[in-house]
């Protein structure tokens, strides 16, 4: 512990997994009227990745737990909790968190998902940061994984170019230094109807429909200008709590769902784009699996490193949204 005696949850490793299947956006001129300079251009997405047949979420979040797990030399039995930010889950319950602590063989420790749609990761990671300062846990595997394109309407040309499956993870472990300094949650359900995928065991499924009705519906406009909106006020909101100015960031670590969100941020917060993590190109929006998945890819590339001060970030559905902010 610090002299003051707090426990503080530092990320030991990182993971990530994305499915073998590529869907580009030549791909896609194939299935809808769209093209790639539409695309790329709203969006910024050049590809994204399709979880094969039969391979589900658990599945996905699996591979990229044992990725984390030996970055930062834990055993899967070491582990005192496991969190899953998930809006596509594989069954009803079990919960995805309890299917991948069976694969993983680590039978024992508590395990649950939390569904705050792209927002999930970081609700997750701020539970798993509560158990830690207080001393419930000691070491906690934080996972976010999705296949989105279950829930995706492929006749719809302005969502079924924006969505693709993924996962990654992190190891937080109880630590003596500073990791993660403070998360801040925000959801707002009044603005349900602008971002939604309108079905469920409760409420029920349209079998009338195709796909059983299931697809995802976005008022794309609204949803943009509420989310930069929202963003710019839990950004500030996570500086000024700990007393910082937006110069001292080294890196920003954002939901990877739309480039023009992404720069929109960025400008706000006077960072260079060569200061923000981008991976929405290649793997598009893996909501909850999209933060973990671009931290990941910048620490094995060596962009962020050890001590270095990150922002992360994610906006989605309900609506949700958050940051975090910690010393790597």
């Amino acid at each position: 512990m610090t002299q003051s005696g707090r426990i503080h949850s530092r990320i030991a490793g990182t993971g990530s997994y994305l499915p073998e299947k590529v869907l580009t956006n030549a791909d896609l001129e194939k299935i809808v009227e769209t093209s790639d300079e539409w695309i790329q251009s709203r969006t910024g997405i050049k590809e994204r990745h399709i979880a094969a047949k039969g391979q589900t979420s658990s599945d996905l979040g699996y591979e990229a737990a044992i990725r984390a797990l030996e970055a930062a030399g834990v055993a899967a039995a070491d582990l005192d909790m496991i969190l899953v930010g998930t809006t596509t889950p594989d069954l009803v319950f079990p919960s995805t968190a309890c299917l991948i602590q069976i694969l993983l063989g680590a039978e024992g420790c508590a395990a649950m998902d939390v569904n705050a749609a792209c927002s999930g990761f970081l609700f997750a990671l701020s539970v798993a940061d509560k158990f830690i300062r207080t001393g419930d846990a000691k070491t906690i595997l934080v996972i976010g994984t999705e296949t989105l394109t279950r829930i995706v309407d492929w006749t719809e040309r302005t969502t079924c170019v924006l969505f693709g499956d993924g996962a990654g993870a992190v190891v937080l472990k109880a630590d003596a230094e500073t990791g993660i300094l403070s998360t801040h949650l925000h959801a707002d359900g009044s603005k349900k109807d602008l971002l939604t995928c309108p079905v469920g065991v409760s409420a029920g499924f349209d079998n009338s429909k195709p796909n059983a009705g299931l697809g995802i519906q976005m008022k794309g406009s609204d949803v943009f200008k509420y989310a930069v909106k929202a963003l710019d006020g839990v950004v500030d909101e996570t500086l000024r709590a700990n007393g910082l100015d937006k110069h001292d960031l080294d890196w920003l670590i954002p939901h990877q769902a739309n480039l023009r969100i992404i720069e929109a941020t960025a400008k706000r917060l006077e960072m260079s784009m060569d200061q923000v993590v981008v991976t929405v190109d290649k793997h598009g929006n893996t909501s909850s699996a999209s933060v973990p998945l671009a931290l990941d890819a910048a620490v094995r590339s060596g962009k962020v490193k050890r001590g270095q001060l990150l922002l992360l970030e994610a906006f989605g559905g309900g609506f949700t949204w958050g940051s975090a902010l910690l010393r790597y």
